[in-house]
């Protein structure tokens, strides 16, 4: 599986969700099991991001696919960046 980075930035409809229900965050991460993916680590941020979720995915069209449905809500936009495990990138780089 390879490792992917979701920065999440709600909207104002997402911010209004998460206000109301909380529990809401682990209700999608549910959802993004059922897309073939896994949630690792997710954190809640301070800055351009609200959240950054490390996730695994079997490959780019799933974690794609993950984007675009939650994308798609109206509740959040996401930016989607591939992760290379640091061995595996300096081993590359000999």
């Amino acid at each position: 599986m390879a490792t992917y980075i979701l920065l999440s930035r709600l909207t104002d409809e997402g911010a209004a969700t998460i206000k109301n229900n909380p529990d809401r965050i682990k209700e999608v991460n549910h959802e993004i099991e059922e897309f073939g993916a896994h949630v690792l680590h997710q954190y809640a941020t301070l800055g351009a991001y609200d959240f950054v979720s490390v996730v695994e995915a079997p490959d780019l069209a799933s974690i794609a696919r993950v984007s675009m449905e939650l994308g798609a809500r109206g509740s959040v936009k996401i930016q989607t960046l591939s992760a290379i495990p640091i061995d595996d990138f300096i081993a590359n780089l000999r």
